[in-house]
């Protein structure tokens, strides 16, 4: 049975832009209303309005579980988690039923573009895997996936989180009183009281039962002691830690699809620090986001010889300065894709607010540098800046190009 263009990708309207799916990051939870004003210049050269679709997933939750969690949030069902994933983390195998999904017409044939800021790009690189593997069943297929786009993405790792408190040398472990471990038990507390407050915060813990009509304050209290949970390797803040991205990557996590569009934004606000050094470190113009600036600093002249076990990255010797550049938050080198430039496709292009790109191929991540921009400068807070107009007048352009492909792609399936 051959595959037609008027059924292949048969968008809603026929005429209407592919919808816009926006995942958050870690502990990004304020939805639209922080976001601003972006879908005016977003679609500032398009006569018919894109969709933007925000979905709520766990912000402190592993990248597993956030990604079922988005899968079933724009398709609706039960959160399904898979039983050897719930039985390995011990906790339960369904989450939260979704009675309505946010786009339950999503399949091959109604594909998605993702935009995802900090850890929701590792999140839809999840996503897309799970497919691959088809923990989803065999209705869902990669090619649902039609973009990415990964604004500051740590997709192999950041020393920001050891420097939050995770043990370098026996993660998930947390280093009492850290920032991590003051804000593993806020997690508790909130979690504990999420029927009451979860119009305000949802942590989506659903599957493990923390809330105040699930356990004993006693129990919570042996939460606040040691968390099964914040110390667990099914939590964001391990799946961040350079351990896990290697264990990822692998396992093959993070291979490009031939089908799908990539593409990175790659935030620095940092300098080399002196001409024969590479380590760096942010211009004091930067210190107008003082917890950015001060991070920057940390990570700019981050000690990669601490952490156990070893990551694989360091037989790369020496290491170039791309592993001290930052965001205040992730190394630019992470930033850029999942695996080395060496086992992936990339191209790593300036970036030119002249100009536009040639039209993209699929398969190959598209690596832009955002230079004198911070892991916040162009979202999720919308500050109204030149900068940021500009960065979503580009990507309203991209999206719109990567819209024009769709009839080429028809001709591949239908054998023409």
């Amino acid at each position: 049975m051959t595959t037609t263009d008027s059924d292949r990708y048969d968008r809603p309207g026929r005429n209407e832009p592919i919808p816009l799916v926006i995942v958050q990051g870690f502990l990004g939870t304020n939805g639209a209303w922080m976001w601003g004003n972006f879908e005016q210049y977003l679609n500032h050269a398009s006569r018919v309005r894109r969709k933007t679709i925000f979905v709520s997933v766990g912000p402190v939750s592993s990248l597993h579980d956030r990604a079922c969690e988005l899968y079933y949030a724009l398709l609706g069902g039960t959160v399904d988690y898979g039983m050897e994933h719930s039985i390995s983390h011990k906790h339960a195998r369904y989450g939260r039923n979704i009675a309505q999904g946010q786009y339950p017409d999503w399949s091959p044939t109604r594909p998605l573009h993702f935009l995802a800021h900090s850890m929701g790009g590792p999140t839809v690189i999840k996503l897309q895997d799970l497919i691959r593997q088809g923990h989803f069943g065999p209705t869902a297929q990669t090619p649902m996936i039609l973009s990415i786009n990964a604004i500051s993405a740590p997709f192999r790792g950041s020393g920001l989180v050891y420097l939050l408190g995770e043990r370098a040398d026996a993660a998930p472990a947390v280093q009492p009183l850290s920032v991590g471990s003051i804000l593993g038990k806020w997690v508790h507390v909130v979690s504990y009281l999420s029927p009451l407050v979860s119009h305000i915060i949802d942590f989506h813990g659903d599957s493990r039962s923390l809330t105040y009509r699930d356990i004993s304050f006693f129990t919570l209290l042996q939460q606040l002691w040691r968390s099964d949970w914040a110390e667990s390797t099914d939590a964001t803040p391990f799946d961040v830690t350079f351990q896990a991205a290697d264990e990822r990557e692998s396992q093959g996590e993070g291979v490009v699809d031939a089908e799908t569009f990539y593409q990175s934004h790659v935030a620095e606000m940092t300098r080399r620090h002196s001409q024969g050094s590479n380590f760096h470190a942010p211009p004091y113009s930067q210190m107008i986001s003082p917890l950015m600036y001060l991070y920057a600093r940390l990570l700019g002249k981050f000690d990669y010889s601490t952490i156990r076990p070893r990551p694989s990255f360091l037989s790369e010797k020496p290491l170039s300065e791309e592993f001290w550049a930052n965001d205040g938050a992730v190394p630019t080198f992470s930033q850029w894709h999942p695996l080395s430039c060496c086992h992936t496709l990339c191209r790593h292009l300036p970036v030119d607010n002249n100009e536009r790109e040639a039209i993209p191929k699929p398969g190959v991540w598209y690596v832009k540098q955002e230079f004198d921009a911070h892991h916040m400068s162009l979202v999720p807070l919308w500050m109204g800046t030149d900068f940021q107009k500009q960065w979503w007048k580009r990507l309203g352009w991209w999206l719109s190009a990567v819209d024009e492909t769709l009839p080429y792609r028809q001709a591949l399936y239908s054998g023409g």
